[in-house]
């Protein structure tokens, strides 16, 4: 019996090295598009939380200062050396700004002429929500001193 041609065995060859092979560049490119996704999600939600940090911070920096703002009226009168945030006032104030920017309040912490105040901010994410991460949160503080003029003694430059 005579071995048939050498490119029938070859191609016979082949065929069962392609019938083995079905199906792995599918499962390649499952893997390689897993990836991909996870990177996007990490660029863009990423992204998006350090923006969401920014954005508490300069909340709770303009929460402070304008609940440093809310002072008591006895406290200004006369030569105004002991300045006092009024809390509830001081409370409403910071409440009024933090809501206004959709963020949420956390505390408001008041001693003499210092105000504290801690701020959340929640966004949804873009492309982590695929796999149950569906929103950043981050929280910022910051504290302000209520002040009388300008940073020099009686308003002087």
């Amino acid at each position: 019996m005579s071995r048939p041609p050498a490119h029938r065995r070859q191609r016979a060859a082949l065929a069962g090295l392609r019938d083995d092979e079905r199906g792995s560049i599918a499962l390649y490119f499952a893997i390689i598009a897993l990836a991909a996704l996870a990177m996007l999600g990490l660029v863009v939600d990423g992204g998006q939380a350090f923006a969401s940090r920014e954005r508490a911070a300069d909340l709770a920096t303009q929460a402070a200062r304008s609940a440093a703002d809310a002072l008591i009226p006895g406290s200004v009168r006369g030569l105004p050396t002991n300045l006092q945030a009024d809390p509830a006032a001081a409370r409403d104030a910071a409440n009024r700004l933090v809501t206004a920017a959709g963020a949420r309040l956390d505390g408001v912490s008041i001693n003499g002429d210092q105000v504290r105040v801690s701020v959340t901010v929640r966004r949804p994410t873009a492309v982590l929500s695929a796999v149950g991460l569906d929103e950043i949160t981050q929280t910022a503080s910051a504290t302000a001193t209520a002040m009388y003029g300008g940073t020099t003694p009686y308003g002087g430059g």
